[in-house]
């Protein structure tokens, strides 16, 4: 089956990519930095703000497919400094119910598009 895929106009993105694919009841999300959809610039005033960009970039790529984060059954997020996690988890645990937290890997790389420093991608569901 050939995937069916989406690019939300609203979420820029940068190369050959799609924002998001949806194949047989699955959401792929592409990693999704803190880009303003406005000014396509990083919102990084600090990394609560630069969390909660991602987290309401992704939340628009959700609502555009027509679910939300409860939804969500995977996420993967890169952040350039591991110290910055207990910041990010704060920000990250507002868009989910307690209780219902997808599965989770969190990992430090060295560097991330445009000198973001939270990059998160997602695996959802819609039945």
């Amino acid at each position: 089956m050939i995937p069916k895929k989406f690019s939300i106009n609203k979420i820029p993105s940068y190369g050959p990519y799609n924002t998001c694919v949806f194949i047989e009841g699955f959401l792929f999300v592409s990693g999704q930095i803190a880009l303003d959809q406005n000014t396509e610039k990083l919102v990084s005033d600090s990394i609560e703000m630069e969390t909660k960009k991602v987290m309401e970039n992704i939340e628009i790529i959700l609502s555009e497919n027509g679910i939300g984060f409860q939804n969500v059954i995977k996420t993967s997020v890169f952040v350039t400094d591991i110290n910055f996690f207990p910041k990010i988890n704060h920000v990250y645990s507002q868009f989910f119910h307690e209780g219902s937290y997808p599965a989770r890997e969190t990992v430090q790389v060295s560097g991330l598009p445009k000198n973001a420093n939270v990059e998160i991608s997602l695996i959802a569901y819609k039945n």
